[in-house]
């Protein structure tokens, strides 16, 4: 999983082609802690897909101008264009992320 560090690390990655999926995670988030032990078998489950972990905190302004109030939250982008979110407050399972992911192929 890709973590960027900077704006322009992050933008490179959003405009990227092929399918990006942006985690949107904070550390302080317990719903966050619950799915990351399961994240690496997803991110292998999904080859043709790049992950890309996002704290919110860090980047704030782009959570509020891409609407993610609830963490954690997934965006999808193919071509740097957005074709899925599976974005609320709720806690995500493995299952409801690789049903989502699948929804998407």
């Amino acid at each position: 999983m890709k973590t960027p560090k900077t704006y322009e690390e992050l933008a490179a990655l959003v405009e990227a082609p092929g399918k990006t999926v942006l985690f949107f995670t904070a550390d302080w988030c317990p719903d966050c802690q619950f799915i990351y032990p399961v994240m690496p078998t997803i991110e292998a489950e999904h080859p043709d897909f790049t992950f890309v972990r996002v704290d919110r905190d860090d980047f704030m302004d782009l959570a509020q101008k891409w609407n993610i109030f609830g963490i954690p939250s997934f965006v999808v982008l193919k071509d740097g264009q957005e074709i899925g979110r599976f974005v609320d407050k709720n806690r995500k399972t493995k299952a409801e992320i690789t049903n989502f992911l699948q929804n998407l192929k």
